[in-house]
């Protein structure tokens, strides 16, 4: 059989307010450090601990994930501050029970808002609202769980060739709660 790897990278949309802060530190960093010099040393401390958290924070904010599907193995890692990687999850894709947009009925039942089921949620999106993201349950470690990820077409389309009864793609015009999906970007509400 033909061995094939596809790699996508999903980069996380940064909050509102997150360059904001990281001003912030920066600007209180250099005054306590300044004071430390001029004033007192008692200063030099709060300078530091500013500096330290100001490097920890560009770490923590920088958020990005990489979705690797290698012949029958799903592998999500993410990488924190463009620097760290740790792999978060190793998956067989034959234990995969469905991938799916969040709306349709295949995943209703795993619904946070109506879902009979409650299982623990990982959310692996950008964020951005033009993105469809879909829902995938599969079983790690003998538990089942829920992901939430940004796939492309691509990597959806490989999915669907091995495992057609498991994935369902988004289809333009299907009818679903919110109303009746144009594009796979734009809706209508009826």
């Amino acid at each position: 059989m033909y061995q094939n790897k596809m790699t996508e990278q999903v980069i996380r949309t940064p909050g509102p307010w997150t360059n904001v802060l990281r001003i912030c530190m920066a600007v209180f960093a250099v005054i306590f450090l300044l004071s430390g010099i001029v004033i007192s040393r008692g200063f030099m401390l709060s300078g530091y601990l500013f500096t330290v958290m100001y490097y920890a924070y560009s770490i923590c904010s920088r958020r990005e994930y990489e979705y690797t599907l290698e012949n029958h193995t799903f592998v999500i890692d993410v990488i924190w501050g463009k620097r760290y990687r740790r792999p978060a999850h190793v998956l067989d894709m034959d234990a995969m029970e469905a991938v799916a947009p969040g709306w349709h009925d295949s995943v209703a039942a795993y619904r946070r808002r109506g879902g009979s089921i409650k299982l623990s949620k990982y959310d692996y999106t950008s964020y951005d609202e033009n993105t469809p993201y879909y829902t995938m349950i599969i079983t790690e470690n003998h538990k089942k769980i829920k992901l939430l990820l940004d796939l492309s077409d691509s990597m959806l389309q490989a999915m669907k060739n091995r495992y057609p009864d498991r994935v369902y793609l988004q289809e333009t015009g299907q009818l679903h709660k919110n109303g009746i999906q144009m594009s796979g970007k734009e809706t209508v509400n009826v």
